[in-house]
């Protein structure tokens, strides 16, 4: 059975799929760039670079996972928690394009599909995730690590399930086949996502909460 991974190389996605999710990814991130510039606090902008930095690092490094394969941290959770979610959008396809241009890590004509699951479904997706879960446990205060676990462990098993279908729309693996590779193996990195996920969010908040609070803060003019 083939084992398929999220940074998809190019092949992986037909031609029709990769046009229709290039046309998406740039939709996405064309309103997210207007809202982060309209929404985003002045302070928060430096962040952007830190926070684009430490995901790129993160990825580099792989954890292991049984069965010989090896995952590494997403960040798109991560980004929104602490930029919110247009921002965090906007920095995660600079990470994943930056990776496909440079190292190579992706194909440069299902990168349109790489960036839509990694960096618009993963950050969307688990920020309001994370919100929802959150408020359920009592607010950020109380809920933030809790509700960054789960959140993060979605993302990455939510990006799998939907790499899955383009998969089989692609007529690259039937639908089972890469529901059972792609899923099997990201429940097991989605444990690792949450555990840096946690671990980055514990330390912020130990050292400097002020940054967990700047995506909230008021635009000045």
């Amino acid at each position: 059975m083939p084992l398929f991974l999220l940074h998809a190389a190019d092949g992986f996605f037909s031609v029709p799929v990769s046009i229709v999710f290039w046309f998406l990814t740039i939709v996405a991130l064309a309103i997210s760039l207007q809202r982060a510039g309209a929404q985003l606090n002045e302070r928060a902008v430096p962040l952007m670079g830190v926070m684009a930095a430490f995901i790129f690092a993160g990825q580099m490094f792989n954890f292991q996972i049984p069965g010989g394969t090896s995952g590494h941290l997403l960040g798109g959770v991560l980004a929104g928690i602490l930029l919110g979610p247009y921002a965090g959008t906007v920095v995660m396809a600079c990470v994943i394009a930056v990776q496909a241009l440079v190292f190579q890590d992706g194909g440069l004509v299902v990168l349109g599909v790489n960036i839509f699951n990694m960096g618009i479904v993963g950050t969307f997706g688990g920020y309001w995730l994370y919100r929802t879960i959150a408020a359920m446990l009592g607010g950020e205060e109380k809920g933030r690590l809790p509700a960054a676990a789960i959140a993060a462990w979605c993302s990455v098993v939510g990006a799998a399930i939907l790499a899955s279908f383009q998969l089989a729309l692609s007529d690259t693996s039937s639908l089972e086949a890469a529901l059972a590779a792609m899923v099997g193996w990201h429940v097991l990195i989605g444990i690792g996502e949450a555990i840096i996920t946690v671990g980055a969010l514990a330390f912020i908040q130990a050292s400097r909460a002020d940054l967990l609070t700047l995506r909230e803060a008021p635009r000045t003019a």
